[in-house]
């Protein structure tokens, strides 16, 4: 859980520092230094709410029943799992566009008045909040009660992304984003399919899914769950010894076939036909003046 968790928090935490890394540094830069404590203010209430949300789904749950925890540790699962999802795509898409599309956000904001320079800030910061929230009580369930391991890799993956955070900012690093987000987004992938196959464990033990008891295999007496390897494979890919078919099936589905659609070179842009000066369209290649 300590890898694992390091991981996801390092990624969501240097999206949001990224945001906030290019936000302060086009106010410097443009010396319009008065919006920082509007900047400030959104990234302050973005980071409140999304430590409340944590603490409520955490802490809220414990007076339920068995079941009702299970049932929402589950959907909670499966909530995360769309938000990484969907979290790698956007990533390996907006990378390298991030920086323009803010500033130009934030240029427009700054005509409107303090409080769209804050919400620019909140909605930058906020939404990975919110997915981290949601992934540290996933985590955090998959892991057990009385386990901080998932606490302790989330303050390590959060503490390094802000030191890589003020690093960037300060020019001491420079990171290829592309292959970061790259190489992370695989990663997320096999830990986001782990996630998914513990919350639909969930789900058949609170009685919403069937099977709870048709094992796919168990390999429990071969695989100690005592063992390092075996602490090893459930803290970074939330691995069982015994797994049911809809879990096997589940993994096996979403890894394949998320991993084949992110790996997958991206189609190049195809070029606008140039039109002559009579409308007729041409297809010669542009030329470069040197």
């Amino acid at each position: 859980m300590l890898a694992s968790n390091a991981l996801i928090g390092l990624r969501e935490g240097l999206e949001a520092a990224l945001v906030v890394v290019i936000l302060v540094a086009f106010l410097v830069k443009t010396d319009r230094r008065w919006a920082l404590r509007h900047v400030w203010t959104g990234v302050g209430i973005a980071v409140a709410l999304s430590v409340a949300l944590g603490a409520l789904l955490t802490y809220g749950t414990k007076q339920l029943t068995f079941e009702a925890q299970e049932l929402i540790g589950g959907t909670a699962s499966i909530i995360a799992v769309v938000f990484v999802t969907f979290m790698v795509f956007w990533m390996k898409s907006a990378s390298r566009t991030i920086s323009g599309e803010l500033k130009g956000k934030l240029d427009k904001a700054i005509d409107m008045g303090p409080f769209a320079i804050a919400l620019v800030a909140f909605l930058g910061v906020g939404r990975e909040g919110l997915e981290t929230a949601i992934f540290f009580y996933a985590t955090a369930e998959a892991a057990g009660q009385g386990n901080n391991q998932p606490l302790i890799g989330w303050v390590i993956g959060l503490g390094g992304a802000v030191v890589l955070g003020w690093l960037i900012y300060r020019g001491a690093v420079k990171i290829n984003l592309t292959k970061f987000f790259r190489y992370t987004g695989v990663l997320l992938v096999l830990v986001a399919g782990g996630i998914l196959a513990y919350g639909l464990h969930d789900l058949q033990e609170a009685g919403f899914l069937p099977g709870l008891t048709t094992l796919a295999f168990d390999v429990s007496a071969t695989v100690d769950p005592g063992s390092w390897y075996a602490t090893l494979l459930k803290g970074i890919f939330n691995f069982t010894p015994a797994t049911t078919v809809l879990q096997a099936v589940a993994w096996v589905l979403y890894v394949g076939i998320v991993l084949t659609l992110f790996l997958r070179p991206a189609r190049p842009t195809p070029q606008a036909p140039a039109v002559t000066p009579n409308g007729t369209a041409s297809t010669s290649r542009p030329s470069v003046a040197a």
